[in-house]
């Protein structure tokens, strides 16, 4: 097993070869290393999300996933091997089971959730934005801890991110896709 090149495009042939002891992300054909581990704070507020989400799906369709959870997200119908995006998102929702294998979801999740940190603050914003908003992801949320505020993004008819929301502790978050579902941010920041 070698490490990637980082200026060389790879693809999900090549990430599978990588070290298992690393954390790897792979936007359009080029590698992204996610160390170092998250901190305490970005560990609290995944935690909370993913009890809050887990609570209301429990006997439901759709399941949350956590990182690292791989995420392959192909461009067309491209094979496992060819395919050049493989995202570890902090949280996703998906409900179409048949996207899910036992190495993770190819295709498009029906929501994302990443929380920010000031060494990912750029890809999330931008590279990861617009990936995922051409794999069709139907809801993106961006948390920000320090800030203790999530900005909520939903495709609209023209298949582009529109900002549904700027939400800020102790609102509550309607959610998307899941329309009878709030999710606290009073809990989803509590510093106890």
């Amino acid at each position: 097993m070698s490490l990637p090149n980082i200026i060389k495009k790879h693809t999900y042939a090549d990430y599978l070869t990588w070290p298992e002891n690393g954390r790897w992300e792979l936007i359009n054909g080029l590698p992204y290393d996610m160390t170092p581990a998250p901190s305490t704070e970005h560990q609290r507020i995944s935690r909370e999300l993913v009890l809050q989400f887990a609570r209301y799906l429990a006997g439901k369709t759709c399941e949350v996933f956590y990182s690292p959870f791989d995420v392959r997200l192909p461009l067309t119908q491209e094979n496992d091997e060819e395919i050049e995006t493989v995202v570890q998102p902090d949280l996703a929702i998906i409900c179409d089971r048949s996207k899910l294998d036992k190495r993770g979801c190819k295709g498009a999740p029906d929501l994302i959730i990443e929380i920010i940190s000031p060494a990912t603050a750029k890809k999330d914003m931008q590279e990861k934005f617009l990936v995922y908003e051409r794999s069709g992801v139907k809801e993106y949320w961006l948390v920000f801890p320090s800030d203790r505020v999530i900005d909520v993004y939903a495709l609209n008819e023209n298949n582009k991110y529109e900002r549904t929301g700027l939400y800020q502790y102790p609102d509550k978050i309607k959610v998307g896709i899941l329309t009878d579902l709030d999710i606290d941010l009073g809990l989803v920041f509590s510093k106890d």
